[in-house]
Order: C-alpha cells, then structure tokens, then sequence
C-alpha cells in the first residue's frame, strides 16, 4: 500500500474501493511487512488482539523482514482503515500492503 504523497487521498479513494467491493461486515485481510524484530510482530499482533483475527508470520530468506498476515472480520471500510492507520503510527518501518 503506498500512501504516495497524499495519505488523505489515499484512504478516500481505499474506502471507495472496500465500500464497492464488499458487504459489510466482511472478512478483511491485512498484510504488512515489518523487520524482524521480537517487538515489531508482536505490536501488530496486539493491535488485533481480542478481535478473533487469525495472525500468521512468515519470515523473509534473509531473515531482515516478517511478513505479517492478519485475516479478521471487521464492520466497515472505516473500522479497516483506522487499523492500517493505528499499525502505520504505532509500529516503526512498517510497510502495508
């Protein structure tokens, strides 16, 4: 997910494409790349903890970067795009897809 140099335009034209895409509530699934650091994988995870998500990781060849897969059901394209902004604050050098 590349924000490009308007991260407002961005989530507008995103929300554009869940609301036509899907029936809300829907099955929405995150991915995002992170270094590979314990502390990293572990505050993506909490920021979907107590939400039934299904997290899976998968570490890069060289082992630099873990892919973090996070599969949950969630209500609106609002409520998806408040999570990918609350992973891009709270953890550094992370990357969305």
């Amino acid at each position: 997910m590349s924000l490009s140099n308007n991260p407002d335009e961005f989530y507008a034209k995103l929300k554009s494409q869940l609301q036509d895409t899907a029936m809300w509530p829907s099955e929405y699934l995150y991915k995002f790349i992170v270094p590979s650091e314990e502390d990293k994988i572990k505050g993506v995870e909490d920021i979907f903890d107590n939400m039934g998500a299904v997290i899976t990781t998968k570490k890069s060849k060289k082992g630099t970067y873990t892919s973090v897969s996070v599969n949950v059901r969630m209500k609106n394209p609002d409520a998806v795009i408040a999570k990918y902004k609350e992973v891009g604050e709270k953890i550094e050098g992370v990357i969305s897809l």
